[in-house]
Formats: C-alpha cells, sequence, structure tokens
C-alpha cells in the first residue's frame, strides 16, 4: 500500500508541469493553432521564472515574501511563454505562414533563449542561481496543515502536493467551463472547427487566434517554472527540462484536447516517466520505460481515428491558415 501511495504522489508531482503544458496547448489548438513550440515556451518560462524570484530574493534580503516570490515567478514565466507565442501569432495568423514549421522553429529558438538566460544568469552569479530554503518551501511543500497530511492513505494523496498542483487543476477546470459553458468559448470552438463560418457569424477570427494562442503559450510556460521549482528543486538545469514539452503535445492528442481528461492524463504520464525509478525490470532497459507515454499515445490516437465521435477528433481547422479573402 505505502509503494502504490508513494508512486501515485510522485506520479501527481511530476505530471503537474505537463498539465500546465497540455492546457495551454489544448487552448492554442482549440482556436486552430497547432503551437509545437510549446518545449521551448516552457524553457523560457523555466528560465524566467527562476530568475523573478531568485532577483527578488536577492534584492529583498531576509524581508523577502514567500508569496510574493511565487507570484513573481508564475508572472515571469507567463510573460516568456505569452511573448514566444506573440511571435508564433504573428508569424502564423497574421503573416498566414506554415506552423508546423512555425512551432518547431519557436521550440529550438525557446530552448536556446532559456537556456542563455540560465546560463547567463550562473555565470554572472558566479555558481548555481538558486533561491533559499525559507523560499523553497513556499515552491515546494503543501499549503494544507500537518495534521491533514497527515491522515493514513487519503493525507499523502490528496493534501499533501504543491500550490501548484491545486492551481494546475484549477486552470484545467476553469478551461473546460469556459470552452462549454460560455459563449466566448464557444465561439472560439467555433472559430477551431470552421474559421469561415465562424467569420461570416460575426465573430473575430484573428482576434481569437491570437488571445488563445497568447494566452495558451502563457499557460504552457507557467509549467516549465514549475518543473524547475518543483522536481528541479529551485535550481536552474538547461538540460533538466528536456523532453517535458514534447510529452505535452503528445498528451494534448491522449487526452482529446479536453482539459478535464489532461487532469487524470498528465496524472498518468507523471508515472510512466518516473517508472524506471520506481518499478525495476531485469533486462528491461530504462529508454523503453521512457518512450511509454509515446506508445500510449500512438495507441489512443490509433482507436480514436477508428471511431465516428466529433467530439474525440482535433478541430477541423487545426495547423491551417486562414485566407478570409477565400470566404
Amino acid at each position: 500500500m505505502n509503494f502504490l501511495v508513494n508512486l501515485i504522489a510522485a506520479a501527481v508531482l511530476n505530471g503537474a508541469p505537463l498539465l500546465y503544458g497540455t492546457t495551454g496547448e489544448i487552448l492554442s489548438e482549440r482556436s486552430g493553432n497547432l503551437n509545437l513550440g510549446v518545449e521551448g515556451m516552457m524553457y523560457m518560462g523555466g528560465a524566467l521564472g527562476l530568475g523573478a524570484a531568485f532577483y527578488y530574493e536577492k534584492a529583498a534580503g531576509a524581508s523577502a515574501s514567500g508569496p510574493v516570490a511565487v507570484l513573481l515567478a508564475i508572472a515571469g514565466a507567463f510573460l516568456a511563454g505569452a511573448i514566444g507565442a506573440l511571435i508564433y501569432s504573428v508569424i502564423t495568423v497574421s503573416l498566414r505562414a506554415n506552423q508546423n514549421v512555425t512551432g518547431l522553429a519557436l521550440a529550438i529558438f525557446g530552448t536556446g533563449v532559456g537556456q542563455y538566460i540560465g546560463e547567463y544568469m550562473r555565470v554572472r552569479e558566479g555558481g548555481y542561481v538558486a533561491i533559499g530554503n525559507t523560499l523553497k518551501t513556499y515552491f515546494q511543500n503543501s499549503p494544507f496543515p500537518d495534521a491533514l497530511q497527515r491522515i493514513p492513505v487519503a493525507g499523502p494523496l490528496i493534501f499533501g502536493y504543491n500550490i501548484f498542483v491545486y492551481l494546475g487543476v484549477i486552470v484545467a477546470v476553469i478551461l473546460w467551463l469556459f470552452l462549454r459553458k460560455t459563449r466566448s468559448g464557444l465561439y472560439l470552438r467555433a472559430v477551431g472547427e470552421s474559421p469561415a463560418t465562424a467569420d461570416a457569424a460575426g465573430i473575430h477570427v484573428t482576434r481569437y487566434k491570437y488571445a488563445a494562442t497568447v494566452l495558451g503559450g502563457g499557460i504552457s510556460a507557467i509549467g516549465g517554472m514549475v518543473y524547475i521549482m518543483t522536481i528541479a528543486g529551485c535550481v536552474w538545469n538547461h538540460e533538466g527540462l528536456s523532453g517535458e514539452g514534447w510529452l505535452a503535445v503528445a498528451l494534448v492528442i491522449f487526452c482529446l484536447w479536453s482539459p478535464l481528461r489532461a487532469v487524470w492524463g498528465s496524472v498518468l504520464f507523471g508515472g510512466l516517466m518516473i517508472l524506471y525509478l520506481r518499478f525495476v525490470v531485469p533486462f528491461f532497459p530504462t529508454q523503453l520505460y521512457k518512450i511509454l507515454p509515446y506508445v500510449v499515445t500512438v495507441v489512443v490516437l490509433i482507436i480514436t481515428s477508428m471511431r465516428s465521435s466529433k467530439d474525440k477528433q482535433p478541430p477541423a481547422s487545426l495547423g491551417l491558415p486562414y485566407f478570409r479573402e477565400e470566404r
């Protein structure tokens, strides 16, 4: 029982960065924009999020506030991702360039920018870039009282996570409600399904594509910050985020473009990512463990493609530029 509880708890913690990356990409893809630059945006978010908290602590000294550091880290990461997504939007929405090529370019560009910023801070500070132990507790410890965390089984599984886990679930639920229960969410889905029809109905297609992509990019970048500030121990590691963004893109397909499915999907992928550390099988290579999330995604993609359910298919205009004059 302890093994299972510990495995689930570790899966949730490791899946939290993926949850942000996935929900942000879902929002972008629901508008018809296939932004493959999640990896780059998460790198930028990780570097700028850590930098915001680090330099705030350095400036404030002993009077540094934990909640303020958390807010600054979130704001710094969101801004980094939003800027990257804005560049992507200008190129693909306004200039109508190929979305696949632009997304891959953003992934390479963002990874380079994030690594440059992280290494620049490290060299400038003459060592590791990390925040103090006092502020670390606000990023890594649970916000609930110890009495709740000590409840057998339920305590560690419900109350034992850092604040970003609960915030990620809230973001996913809000996004699901927005897409399903609000007029603006229905308009956004209409833009993703048929921008020409939405345009004819008086919906501002360009505005919705820009807003969804920029906001989605900011949310995805927060996932990079969450990884650095929780899993990586609030210390910059320029190789630590490698692959997280691509897993988030795969998870979008796995959860069938649903923010609610992304919640449990991120836990599953988080568990598959660390399975080689918790469940060792002799003569089974570690590399095969690490490709399990992608294998599961391919299986789900094959199964869903054989079904006719419209709700389980990608937006019809995903990856296609919209030419208004051809409407």
